[in-house]
């Protein structure tokens, strides 16, 4: 149960700072940037080989992979919604 805690506050976490970097911040809430983060999380473990905070450690380089993840996420969702990366 501990560990769900964590996956959740740093799937947060790595949304938020996502939302930042991509200038979506003030259109999202706490729990659309769990599910970023999460999300996004996902998608770098299945595309960059170091894994992400679902499959890996939490560790710098996982960080790093969600982190890139989310803000991919963010861009896609962007791309779709307004037909432009921001």
């Amino acid at each position: 149960m501990v560990g769900f805690i964590i996956w959740l506050i740093i799937g947060g976490i790595i949304g938020w700072l996502a939302s930042i970097v991509m200038r979506t911040d003030a259109q999202q809430g706490i729990f659309l940037n769990i599910i970023v983060g999460i999300v996004g999380a996902f998608l770098a473990g299945l595309f960059i080989s170091g894994g992400s905070i679902n499959n890996a450690g939490i560790d710098a380089r996982s960080l790093i992979a969600s982190f890139i993840g989310a803000v991919v996420l963010l861009a896609i969702v962007n791309l779709i919604r307004r037909g432009r990366v921001r």
